[in-house]
């Protein structure tokens, strides 16, 4: 079974050679997609050996899914609003590396249980689906998560996750999770993540 979160510090050996590159890639927001807040990065940021790496990690074999934004960076300011809150991620996969630096960090990710239903998570096997009241995960999904999403008293936080620099979080994407507010007023105090998207690879 794959762990539903792990945390893992110093993930990268050179985090702040990442970082550089992190800050020096094109976030114009003109190639933004999504309703998050921030703007995404119009390149990728190679990172030599990582899927190698998480699939030792998680026990599972994985690639980058080529559906996602997987490998790209998100720059996200205090100022900056999105229009969705709460999601899950439709991967097999999800990561988080934490590029900010500590005298900047802010927050974190934050995971959530859906009070009405009390579901943490979108089931994974029919069985524990059908025991939700609900046979279909896109109805589910449309009435828990895309309708609740940004309705904050919906939702109580379960688990927070504090940004560190060059701290790595891998999860089952189909938990109930949100990123933490931006903060700083540029490039450099910003909020900056790289994300993963991984696609199992058999």
């Amino acid at each position: 079974m794959l762990p539903s979160l792990i945390v893992i510090d110093d993930f990268l050996s050179d985090p702040h050679g990442a970082r550089r590159q992190a800050l020096a890639l094109d976030y114009d927001p003109a190639f933004k997609k999504g309703n998050y807040p921030g703007l995404l990065s119009t390149d990728t940021l190679p990172i030599r050996g990582l899927e190698e790496s998480v699939g030792r990690i998680i026990g599972a074999p994985v690639k980058a899914d080529p559906q996602t934004s997987h490998g790209h960076c998100r720059l996200t300011l205090k100022a900056d609003k999105g229009r969705s809150g709460v999601h899950i991620d439709p991967c097999f996969y999800s990561g988080i590396l934490y590029l900010s630096l500590d005298a900047h960090c802010r927050g974190g990710t934050d995971f959530f249980r859906h009070r009405r239903t009390g579901l943490d998570s979108v089931p994974s096997d029919a069985a524990a689906l059908a025991a939700t009241g609900y046979t279909d995960p896109n109805v589910l999904i449309e009435d828990v998560v895309n309708k609740d999403t940004t309705q904050a008293g919906k939702w109580e936080r379960t688990t927070r996750v504090p940004m560190r620099f060059n701290r790595l979080i891998l999860f089952k994407p189909w938990q109930f999770h949100n990123a933490g507010p931006g903060f700083g007023h540029d490039r450099e105090t910003g909020r900056l993540v790289y994300l993963m998207f991984f696609a199992a690879a058999h």
